[in-house]
């Protein structure tokens, strides 16, 4: 497959996932004024590059399109740094400093820990 198509397509799917767990978020805590979605895409999607970057890279040699397809499609179109962005630029302008404060830290902190976590595992 064009390592461009396998992209595209991933991109597709990454971004129908986003919506999925976002619709599950918001019919699990419906009222929730901390950016829950956001965070779990981005964990899922972090979790999901660490899985095939540090753990089947090796497994995967020339399969260019199939890498792509995933890391770049899937995980670029279920994370967003966009959405991360502006919920945290709403939160301060509604004021909710701590929010937002915990929202960074958080995503970072975690982000960084699901690729340590995965890159310990045996």
């Amino acid at each position: 497959m064009n390592t461009w198509l396998a992209v595209f397509l991933g991109g597709g799917l990454g971004s129908v996932l986003r919506f999925g767990v976002s619709r599950v978020v918001l019919l699990l805590a419906p009222r929730a004024v901390f950016p829950l979605a956001t965070l779990v895409s981005n964990l899922l999607a972090t979790a999901l590059l660490a899985f095939v970057v540090l753990r089947m890279n090796d497994q995967l040699p020339g399969r260019d399109p199939l890498k792509a397809f995933v890391v770049v499609g899937i995980c670029g179109g279920f994370s967003t740094f966009s959405t991360f962005s502006y919920e945290n630029f709403q939160l301060i302008r509604d004021q909710h400093y701590g929010l937002a404060i915990a929202n960074i830290l958080i995503s970072v902190v975690a982000g960084i820990a699901v690729l340590h976590l995965i890159a310990r595992t045996p």
